[in-house]
Formats: structure tokens, C-alpha cells, sequence
């Protein structure tokens, strides 16, 4: 996509046969981080399941560096769609995390998609917080020290991905990045789940979901959680994740009858 061939994986039923659900990672995940959680999910709800590593990552392309400073609105407004047309999306739900959760939120405020029907948003972004850049920062200041390692298991070049994810988010300018205004735009519902233990940002990530969205938002906070709720609490998150989207399918069928 964008000229860029990426990795992706299919689970559970086709889109002619189910709704689908499209997996969208974090800023140092990928197709192989997200483990089993695609076929777990895809068992819950019923939906199939689509997952893909964005360029940079996983076993996809290569991303130019340096990225942009808007890099998740390009990514969900330029690649996105590519995306779900070419995997055959024909109507759903987008399910991110962390930068992928705000990727899903600016597809949802800003690309008129009739096929996405509701969002989930795992650990969103919506604007910078001091902790987390502080997080980022010592995750930079161990990437030598183990943590390359670790992601040159799972991604074909591992420095491209950290420093695409960690040089944007710790640039001079960042602190003043704020997508916030795409939640004004949202006419779908959304679940939004975070963890109370967050390490890369705060409750008030959801709070702004909450007071600001004109569509029904539902929210999972979950304790003993940290910035990965699909991993510290996966019970949890596929019960609510599968009751939202039989929620979804009750309001489709109303809908249709009604018509």
C-alpha cells in the first residue's frame, strides 16, 4: 500500500460470510505481537479477524524515515483505506491499539466509510502527556541494552521501526501534537478501553472520548491493567469487545427491519 508491500493475516470467516474486525497495532507492534489474540477474538465474537504490520514493521516494508509528525493521519487517511479495499472489507469494525487505536479513532472523524460500523479503542492517543514521553525516553535510552533484541525477534528491521516510532513522538515539536478534534466528527458507536495502570498515558485519554464524541461511546477500565489490556487483562477485554459487537449486529438487524 503506498507503495509498500505489507504483511498481513486473515482469521476466522471471510468478509462475505461476517462482519470483520481489523486489527491495528501499536507503535512497536506488529502481525506476530498480537499472538493469538486474532483467532481468540475472532472465536468471541463471531466476526472474522484481519490483521496487518504497517510499513516499518513486522515482516512489512521498510517506512522512509524520518516519519512525519503526523504520521498516524497519514497512515489513516493515505494507507488505510488502501487496506480494507484490497482485503475485501465490506462492513465491521476498526479495533486499534495504542497508535493504532488513534489511527482507527482518525479513520472513524475523518473518512466518510459507511462499511466501519462501530470502533474500539485500546489505549488511545489523542494527545501528548508528560509520563509517556517520559516512557518513551527510557525506552530509547535501553533500545542497545535488550530491548533491540527482543523486537529484532518478531520485526525485519527493528532499528526502523523503533527510531520511525521513538524519533517522532520524542521530537522537539511533538509535545504539541493533538488529533483530539477527530472525536468531534465520530457518528459511530465506539468501546474504549484503558488500563488504570497505563504507563504511556492517563484516563484522560478516555475522558476526551466521552465528553467529546457525538455517537454512544463505551468505556472498559480495567485494574491490574497496564498499556496492553489485549495481553494484562484478555478475558476482559474479549467480553466486552464481544458484547459490543453483538450490540452492533442487534442495532443492524433493527435497522434493516425498520427499513
Amino acid at each position: 500500500m503506498a507503495g509498500k508491500s505489507l504483511e498481513y493475516g486473515c482469521f476466522g470467516p471471510s468478509p462475505d460470510e461476517a462482519p470483520t474486525i481489523v486489527l491495528l497495532h501499536e507503535g512497536l507492534g506488529c502481525l506476530a505481537l498480537w499472538r493469538d489474540f486474532p483467532q481468540r477474538l475472532s472465536q468471541a465474537t463471531g466476526f472474522g479477524v484481519m490483521a496487518y504490520s504497517r510499513a516499518g514493521y513486522g515482516q512489512s516494508d521498510r517506512a522512509d524515515l524520518p516519519r512525519p509528525l503526523d504520521y498516524m493521519t497519514r497512515e489513516a487517511t493515505g494507507v488505510l483505506p488502501q487496506v480494507l479495499d484490497a482485503v475485501g472489507f465490506r462492513r465491521g469494525v476498526l479495533m486499534g491499539h495504542s497508535d493504532g487505536a488513534t489511527i482507527a479513532a482518525i479513520y472513524g472523524g475523518t473518512v466518510s466509510d459507511m462499511r466501519v460500523r462501530g470502533l474500539i479503542l485500546m489505549a488511545p492517543h489523542f494527545f501528548t502527556e508528560g509520563m509517556g514521553l517520559a516512557e518513551i525516553a527510557v525506552a530509547r535510552e535501553g533500545y542497545e541494552d535488550g530491548l533491540r533484541d527482543r523486537m529484532a525477534r518478531y520485526h525485519r528491521d527493528p532499528d526502523n521501526a523503533f527510531r520511525g516510532w521513538s524519533e517522532a513522538w520524542l521530537d522537539p515539536a511533538f509535545p504539541a501534537w493533538s488529533v483530539a478534534d477527530v472525536i468531534d466528527y465520530l457518528r459511530i458507536p465506539t468501546l474504549a478501553v484503558q488500563g488504570r495502570q497505563d504507563q504511556y498515558g492517563t484516563l484522560a485519554q478516555v475522558d476526551e472520548i466521552a465528553r467529546r464524541a457525538y455517537a454512544p461511546v463505551d468505556t472498559l477500565i480495567l485494574d491490574d491493567c497496564r498499556h496492553a489490556p489485549h495481553r494484562d487483562q484478555p478475558e476482559a477485554v474479549l467480553e466486552g469487545v464481544a458484547d459490543f459487537c453483538a450490540r452492533l449486529e442487534r442495532i443492524e438487524a433493527a435497522q434493516l427491519v425498520g427499513a
